[in-house]
């Protein structure tokens, strides 16, 4: 493939299939974009009557991702992406519940009020209008990224977190004690559906010749996504072992590569369960606001690295000595370096990670 706004995407490809395998070609994947210099492209400056009609004008959306990928210098391995966001319930709302929106995200109304009642109302449609709007959306991207930029996924949220918006994370919580049956339930019936519903888009942009990526800007030439369960942080390692980490392995053994999305402090408790997932390639550990430092994780992403894991890594400039020292090359991706603002210091910064690697 060739990119317009990544000409040297054939290395980048390379690297992240070395990532995957735990391996080095000449360095491990570092992506940095920086602005590029000169004046500014003007953006859209559009109205809109309602929150929505600004998230469905899907037009007007992906002439301001071309635009603002026009002026990006894609470095290194940092790679021009456009998914089509519509919210991170949207696999919710095609299996029935209610969708609202705001500013800066969605979220989504729960469908399920009582199980017994309410189950069979939370099938998956795909005549339902956001998926019919995804289908125009991805369609409309990849006519547009054409020999441009690289089409996304969207952020699909399966499992955990789709059982939690259908029935709503408090409720949900008190069924892992009093109706952990509906939730297995719940669960087997909708993973079959999430795995027809990625099928749909993955076959979208596998037949335009795209890498898969989506939110998390990895690439793979195959089949690849982000499992993850943001509601685990509420539940014991027994309920998480017991409930949820069966469709976690059933997920990860769905895709060909996959980058699991630790979610803050709360849910590294499930962290050992997860690392025994023979198909899982990467962790993505997010520490949360307030939790920044590498030296406080450092022997999470220690422990990522002797289960033989990949880390999607995130840190800082000056972070960068003490990785060095406890940490190995292999399999790791800097997918952000806090400080880098001229190309002087992102050379400065790749040419210390090549005498590592």
């Amino acid at each position: 493939m060739e990119f317009l706004y990544k000409p040297d995407y054939d290395e980048t490809l390379r690297r992240f299939e070395a990532f995957w395998h735990r391996e080095i070609i000449d360095r491990p994947p570092v992506s940095i974009a920086l602005p590029k210099p000169g004046p500014r492209r003007p953006r859209g400056r559009r109205a809109y009557a309602s929150h929505e009609e600004r998230w469905l004008d899907i037009d007007g959306r992906i002439e301001d991702m071309d635009a603002a990928m026009a002026q990006t210098d894609y470095l290194y391995d940092s790679l021009p992406i456009a998914w089509p966001n519509l919210g991170p319930e949207i696999f919710s709302a095609w299996c029935g519940c209610g969708y609202e929106y705001g500013e800066t995200t969605t979220w989504s109304k729960p469908v399920i009020a009582d199980w017994t009642a309410d189950y069979e109302s939370s099938r998956l449609d795909m005549n339902h209008p956001l998926f019919r709007k995804m289908v125009e959306f991805t369609q409309k991207l990849l006519a547009a990224g054409k020999g441009k930029f690289i089409v996304g996924l969207t952020d699909f949220h399966p499992g955990g977190d789709h059982i939690a918006a259908l029935r709503d994370p408090q409720n949900l919580a008190v069924d892992m004690l009093e109706n952990s049956e509906w939730v297995k339930k719940a669960l087997r019936r909708s993973a079959p559906e999430y795995f027809a519903a990625y099928g749909v888009f993955y076959q979208m942009i596998h037949s335009a010749g795209m890498p898969t990526t989506s939110w998390t800007p990895a690439i793979h030439d195959g089949t690849f996504y982000i499992p993850s369960n943001d509601f685990s942080c509420m539940i014991s390692r027994e309920m998480f072992d017991d409930v949820f980490l069966p469709g976690i392995q059933q997920e990860c053994a769905f895709y060909e590569r996959s980058i699991y999305h630790l979610d803050g402090p709360g849910a590294l408790r499930h962290l050992d369960s997860l690392l025994e997932i023979r198909e899982l390639d990467a962790v993505q550990w997010v520490c949360g606001a307030g939790n920044e430092g590498y030296q406080r994780w450092k022997g999470v992403y220690q422990k990522i690295q002797k289960a033989g894991k990949g880390i999607q890594m995130m840190c800082s400039v000056k972070e960068l000595d003490d990785i060095f020292e406890t940490l190995r090359p292999e399999g790791m991706w800097f997918s952000s370096i806090a400080g880098i603002s001229d190309r002087q210091t992102a050379e400065y910064v790749v040419k210390r990670i090549e005498k590592w690697a």
